[in-house]
């Protein structure tokens, strides 16, 4: 009665193995440019699976997300170079206080939905970018603040394996969260918030809870990103690179966290190839989310998904089917 499911959660398992184990190997084969391009990637692919977190599962299509990821970065920065503290205990701190302001902010606009949500979170982006340029005495601006880095050293592949390491482990401590009650109290708020309600979840609790965690990894991508870029601006908050990171998630899979990451990666490397177009890359990167959309509705890695569960061997099917047969029949 189980092999069907658990056919293709192997098959989901194995594409995951795959691609996880080029990614550990590529920076031995890949030149110095690559191996920073890949870097960043993983800085976007935390940001896209965590946004996939409150956005494809929870339902709640925040803006503000950037606005943690610049508060993480700059907070870690600051802590570290005006007020000395050493380096693991300021990008905690950072975090936490991301938490923080993520659950102030989640009690104050979570009541909201759809729209409107989504305009507020917007514009609280958009003050907090505002003030990042305003306080250039603490901030310097758009000149930029200088951020010290984790690695000794000029190589980036530290930072790769760091950034790959991050993503790993978010994504495994998001998929065993969804795999708890919690995760299922989010579907059902995403799907109808007044049954949810109806039947006993407390929809604003969980609403907070997810909106706190997810502002949480985007902190950390943004520490992440800070120090390993070296300096920080406030066009990491700008409205464009919230736009590149929904981008990610709506390509790769909004319902998938591994799909969003692949989303998120697949994206900027192909924006990175394209670089050379200018402006005009932008345009060819909405023509593939087009066509994602139009011929792939859940995304990427569900379509990918979906075509190998198809290529299953006929025997096994077959298989399948009486073993599921049996199962009913005892």
């Amino acid at each position: 009665m189980r092999s069907q499911p658990m056919s293709r959660l192997s098959y989901s398992h194995a594409i995951q193995t795959v691609l996880l184990a080029i990614a550990v190997l590529l920076p031995l084969v890949i030149g110095p440019y690559w191996t920073h391009v890949g870097a960043i990637a993983w800085y976007y692919a935390l940001l896209a699976a965590s946004w996939a977190l409150l956005a494809g599962y929870a339902g709640q299509f925040s803006f503000a997300h950037m606005a943690f990821a610049a508060l993480g970065g700059y907070a870690s920065a600051l802590l570290v170079g005006r007020l000395g503290l050493p380096l693991p205990l300021a990008i905690v701190s950072a975090i936490l206080l991301a938490m923080v302001m993520g659950a102030l902010i989640a009690a104050l606009v979570l009541r909201l939905s759809g729209p409107y949500l989504a305009l507020f979170t917007l514009a609280i982006s958009e003050i907090f970018r505002l003030v990042l340029v305003a306080e250039d005495e603490i901030t310097r601006g758009m000149l930029g603040l200088e951020v010290p880095g984790f690695f000794p050293g000029s190589s980036d592949r530290p930072y790769y394996y760091l950034g790959l390491a991050l993503v790993v482990l978010s994504v495994l401590g998001m998929n065993l969260l969804l795999s708890t009650r919690v995760g299922l109290f989010l579907r059902a708020i995403r799907e109808d918030e007044g049954a949810a309600r109806t039947s006993g979840i407390d929809t604003t609790r969980y609403k907070i809870f997810v909106f706190v965690v997810t502002s949480g990894i985007a902190a950390l991508a943004g520490t992440y990103y800070g120090h390993f870029i070296g300096i920080l601006t406030p066009n990491i908050a700008i409205l464009p690179e919230m736009g590149l990171v929904i981008a990610m998630a709506v390509i790769g899979g909004i319902e998938s966290l591994p799909g969003a990451v692949i989303g998120a990666v697949v994206v900027y490397l192909l924006s990175e190839s394209l670089r050379s177009y200018g402006e005009w890359r932008f345009v060819l990167l909405g023509l593939v989310l087009i066509l994602v959309q139009r011929f792939a509705q859940n995304g990427l890695f569900p379509f990918i998904e979906k075509l190998g569960r198809k290529r299953l061997p006929s025997q096994a099917k077959v298989a399948i089917g009486k073993t599921a047969g049996g199962g009913h029949a005892g």
